[in-house]
């Protein structure tokens, strides 16, 4: 069995570094692609029809933008927005162009899925709050979001385990990770222990933020 895992024993070291980087690329990518995300959602919401701040012009917009950006496959927006990091002083291969890869590719899938969230807010609460004097930003503040929170957080949860598989993607373009480990140390050496390690460790991470969205968005539920 030692002999089996012996090329994992020897790239401990790699492995740690690895874990390392797809956790920085992950959270980089959740919180702010997240936080992109959010504004965008946000934004496709209040000025739907109907909504709080209409506007046909910003609400077309940003739906192109959103329905244009989000069905093209990850690899490709990756290699695509090369001259995008270029232009604003960011390497166009290696971990600075990933983050700007996954931020970008994580906050129109994320805008999506808050807008989605938010059209289950009972509209009554938002007209009782301007009723009694609250301004746009109040109501979106103090009432949208905070109605919608247990949801979004089931909503980025499921965000997370897209933004771990881009983590794995940009492996491809030099950006360190598991997944550069197990296409270079595992799939090119022909050492499928390798891979398949990487891989566990992988779905470890995505169980682990799978299990704690669901818990905290529980606790927020049941207040």
């Amino acid at each position: 069995m030692r002999d089996y895992f012996a090329p994992v024993i020897d790239l401990q070291s790699q492995f740690v570094s690895a874990f390392g980087e797809t956790l920085f690329l992950a959270g980089t990518g959740l919180v702010l692609g997240g936080f992109l995300g959010l504004v965008i959602g946000t934004t496709l919401y209040v000025t739907r029809a109907g909504g709080i701040a209409p506007s046909g012009v910003v609400s077309v917009v940003l739906n192109v933008l959103v329905n244009f950006f989000r069905p093209i496959p990850f690899i490709l927006l990756a290699v695509a927005l090369q001259p995008f990091s270029r232009a604003i002083g960011v390497d166009g291969i290696g971990t600075g162009h990933a983050v700007v890869a996954i931020v970008f590719g994580s906050a129109f899938g994320v805008g999506r899925i808050v807008e989605q969230n938010l059209v289950g807010v009972d509209p009554g609460v938002l007209e009782a709050a301007r009723s009694m004097g609250a301004s746009r930003w109040q109501v979106v503040r103090t009432v949208l979001l905070p109605e919608a929170f247990g949801p979004l957080i089931l909503g980025f949860t499921f965000a997370l385990v897209a933004i771990v598989d881009m983590t794995a993607i940009v492996g491809t373009i030099g950006a360190g990770g598991l997944g550069q480990l197990a296409l270079t140390e595992g799939y090119r050496q022909f050492e499928p222990v390798v891979t398949w390690t990487a891989l566990v460790i992988v779905i470890l991470i995505v169980q682990v933020g799978q299990f704690a969205g669901n818990a905290l968005a529980r606790r927020v539920l049941r207040r």
